[in-house]
């Protein structure tokens, strides 16, 4: 018989609690629910909430199949609360919002990965943050990504702009700014000018374009992940990688001492130590007050 659990009201049906998702650390699916619950659950809800969510699924774990999804599953329970977003394919679309702890531990039970746009469901395309990903291209790694991210943000800082970084929970890093309500194009274009500044400022080491022949040794500046219709993955959401890393925030203090490609990787186990030392670094993303206006 599968497991119910009653979360806030809700009755939720918890299934293979004892398979192995992460074999490389044994970590079950139980362990993964219980993370979400007890260490995240406070601290993902205010990054989620109000924001249409994507799921990356790998039900099997990291090694299995992995898929993609916007649509609510099937079998989504009615009390999950959907939004209707904006898709030129489909214009009656709508995608799960994960607003309470009932709903998250509903999307955690089908294993996946939370991803969001940088919108707001009140607001279809316009952006209340920018982002930045910064992805190495091998023998490049965190460290150089730690190199660009210090340079970024004394250039936002040049604009008025805060920047809060994260890992990316695979490889590199992402650099969070608060911002007051901007047209997701507007966004888009800044962060475009900051990733060619970047290169211009550091040709040896930072690449504002994707080819992949130009890739090796440098830092990819992502500046896609701004358009409407791209996603990045939430803080504090698991990762579908080998050992179940977590996209976790980081402090300047952190990312200017990075010597070694290991410095920032951060598991499920290690959030609960993390949080009681830092809380969430993040918070301001939530603070309306914290937002700024891009440059004119």
């Amino acid at each position: 018989m599968t497991p119910m659990t009653e979360v806030e009201g809700r009755r939720i049906s918890l299934s293979n609690l004892d398979k192995v998702l992460y074999p490389a650390t044994g970590t079950t699916k139980g362990e993964v629910l219980h993370y979400y619950a007890a260490t995240a659950g406070g601290v993902i809800l205010p990054h989620l909430r109000d924001r249409p969510v994507s799921f990356l699924r790998y039900p099997d774990g990291p090694g299995g199949q992995l898929f993609f999804t916007k649509n609510p599953p099937p079998g989504t329970p009615a009390w999950v609360a959907t939004t209707p977003v904006p898709r030129s394919e489909d214009q009656s679309a709508r995608q799960p919002v994960v607003g309470d702890l009932a709903s998250l531990m509903w999307a955690a039970n089908l294993v996946v990965e939370f991803h969001t746009p940088q919108w707001r469901t009140d607001a279809p395309g316009i952006a209340d943050r920018l982002v930045l990903d910064l992805d190495p291209g091998a023998p490049a790694t965190v460290v150089e990504c730690c190199a660009v991210a210090l340079w970024l943000r004394e250039r936002l800082a040049a604009d008025g702009l805060t920047a809060y970084g994260k890992t990316s929970g695979s490889k590199g890093l992402h650099l969070l700014v608060p911002l007051e309500p901007t047209p997701g194009g507007e966004a888009s274009a800044y962060a475009k000018r900051l990733a060619q500044e970047a290169e211009a400022a550091l040709p040896e080491l930072a690449l504002h374009r994707m080819k992949r022949a130009l890739r090796p040794g440098k830092v990819f500046v992502d500046f896609s992940q701004n358009a409407a219709s791209k996603t990045t993955a939430a803080p504090y959401t698991l990762r579908a990688r080998p050992e179940p890393t977590v996209s976790a925030p980081v402090t300047w203090d952190e990312i200017a001492g990075c010597r070694e490609a290991g410095a920032l990787v951060f598991r499920a186990g290690e959030m609960a130590g993390r949080l009681e030392r830092y809380g969430d670094p993040l918070a301001p993303l939530n603070d309306p007050e914290q937002a700024r206006p891009l440059p004119g």
